[in-house]
């Protein structure tokens, strides 16, 4: 009969990926070791080799909880019900605060993604995707005629280029705050939403084909 985990397994394997999440965020996947790991953690290696397989299963977990997290916002919005634009302004402010209250997983989802497989990689890169979708989907809701112009991708990728890097700028423990600063992109993105023009060009065709390319990190 297999053993049962440990009381406080999974409390201790959050502990890790958060302390792996800081270093990897501070100083970069490739530059952290797994001894720094344990000791950030205050196990032994042998311990901490008992909850995860190696340093890439620890990057691969920290990007797939980051995900799933958003996934988990955008249904709790949804099951608001609210109408489009309280909906989108309500998932801007959501992913404005996700992103400041878990800076070290968005930065490693950002710039550490590349270091995983193929295989892990194209499995987060899908989920980013739906993500992004679900986005579009809102963006679209608000203005119908959008989707017809191809311009509600184009239009979301925008969005996530002033959500996405704000990490990069605004300090955790300066006077602006993340919730200060959430109606303030929403207030930007619908103050231009409603002065885009809608006529369909080649161009804007080939920009939602690259949007459909690019990652939310």
């Amino acid at each position: 009969m297999a053993r049962g985990r440990a009381p406080g397994f999974d409390a201790t394997r959050e502990e890790i990926l958060a302390q792996a999440a800081r270093l990897f965020a501070n100083q970069g996947f490739p530059a952290t070791s797994m001894n720094q790991v344990a000791e950030a953690c205050e196990v032994s290696k042998p311990t901490l080799y008992h909850y995860v397989r190696d340093k890439h299963e620890l990057l691969a977990q920290i990007c797939q909880n980051h995900l799933q997290h958003l996934v988990d916002l955008v249904d709790e919005v949804s099951a608001q019900g609210l109408g489009p634009e309280p909906h989108l302004r309500a998932l801007i402010h959501r992913f404005v605060q996700a992103y400041g209250e878990a800076q070290n997983e968005h930065r490693v989802l950002t710039e550490d993604l590349k270091f995983l497989d193929d295989a892990h990689r194209g499995r987060m890169v899908e989920v980013e995707r739906q993500v992004v979708g679900r986005f579009a989907d809102a963006v679209a809701a608000v203005r119908p005629e959008l989707r017809g112009a191809h311009l509600h991708k184009p239009l979301t990728m925008l969005l996530f280029g002033m959500i996405n890097w704000t990490f990069t700028w605004l300090r955790p423990d300066g006077a602006l705050t993340y919730d200060a600063v959430a109606p303030m992109v929403a207030d930007l993105f619908f103050g231009g939403l409603g002065a885009v023009r809608t006529e369909l060009t080649d161009k804007a065709e080939r920009h939602e084909r690259d949007a459909a390319s690019v990652q939310v990190s």
